[in-house]
Order: C-alpha cells, then structure tokens, then sequence
C-alpha cells in the first residue's frame, strides 16, 4: 500500500508521519501531499521532506461536486489509485462529496481529536471539540482514527485511543495532550495498514 495526504492545516501530525517514514518505522510509501493553498505549514513540511507538492485552490462561486472533481483528478495525476493507496486525510478542512467518498470507499483516513461517537459531527473540529469535552465535565478523552463516510465522523473506527481529562485543562493543555496521541498513533495505523495487521477491505 501507498498513502498520499490531504492536509489543509499546519501539518503537526504529517511532520509525525514523515518522521516516521524517514526513521523506516513507516514503510508505506508517502506519493506526496494536496492542500488547498500555498501558504499552509503542512506545504512547508512537505516540501522540506522532498516530497511532491500540489495545490488545489477553490475557487469563488465553485461548487464542491466540481472541487472534488478537480481534487479527484489531482490524486489520479499524483499516481494514487484505490487499489493500492489510502487517502491520509490530515486536518483537511473540507467535506468531500458523496461522489468523491464512493470512488475512495473505504481509503480515507482521519483522525479526530476525540471518542467518537462523542463531540463529533458537523462543526466539531480542533479546539471546538476541546472546548466541547471541557464544557461536558469528561474526565477523558482521546482520539479515534477512522475511516470517512459520507456522513461526518460516522465512518468506521481503526482505532481508539484514550487520555484523562485534567481538573485544570485548558484547550490548550488538552490539545497538547490529543496531538501527542495523534503523532504516535497515527503512523502507526498506517503501518498496522501496510503490514496487513489491519484490514480495510470492507468493500
């Protein structure tokens, strides 16, 4: 298996997954990196990686059936196929189509920054859901890496993992404490995914 990231985001959790490939922890091989504009920290980590770099900028009035045509048409020209590749959906700030989910069923990986079913959905994203799990009085929290569906944090979970929630967190303390969690486990999933210790052929 392959893995080509989809990141719009600083890229706090890429740098992980590229530390890892470049220790040889993470075998899988990286095809690159897509984000939506030039200017985000996840291009610079990238680029910095030597790893190949596209940008895919949504344009005013655009629709999302025909951004994520032209993001679909990126992916193909990046040589990613479903057949032997997975989306690493790292901090990609948008919801991808029906259409796009059906073509990359069951290939999308992201990570939230909490226990799904909880403190997910539409809306629930960085330090809304911190503030959400503060708000709740949870005494913990954590991540859950899953597959994406066409709804919004519903598809199937890979993996969970937990962490307390501290009598005196802030969003900050608690993001801390999720992002360590997300820079250990994710390269991880991705491994378990290449050495075949985890399935995704729920097809």
């Amino acid at each position: 298996m392959r893995f080509l990231v989809l990141s719009s985001s600083r890229g706090t959790t890429f740098q992980a997954v590229i530390d890892r490939v470049q220790d040889g922890t993470l075998t899988m091989e990286c095809l690159g990196l897509i984000s939506d504009t030039s200017d985000r920290g996840c291009v610079e980590k990238a680029k910095k990686a030597g790893l190949p770099v596209t940008i895919i900028e949504r344009t005013k009035g655009e629709s999302r059936d025909a951004y994520d045509q032209r993001l679909l048409q990126a992916i193909e020209t990046m040589g990613a196929d479903p057949a032997d590749t997975v989306i690493a959906a790292l901090g990609w700030m948008f919801i991808f189509t029906p259409a796009f989910i059906a073509h990359w069923k069951n290939r999308i990986i992201n990570v939230h920054p909490a226990l799904l079913p909880k403190h997910g959905g539409k809306g629930m994203y960085g330090a809304k859901v911190h503030e959400a799990v503060l708000a709740a009085g949870d005494s913990e929290s954590g991540i859950s890496i899953h597959l994406m569906d066409e709804h919004v944090d519903t598809g199937p979970i890979l993996l969970q993992k937990k962490c307390p929630v501290e009598a005196d967190d802030t969003i900050d303390t608690l993001k801390e404490r999720i992002q360590s969690l997300e820079k250990e486990w994710y390269p991880k999933v991705l491994q378990m995914i290449e050495s075949g210790e985890m399935k995704l052929d729920l097809r």
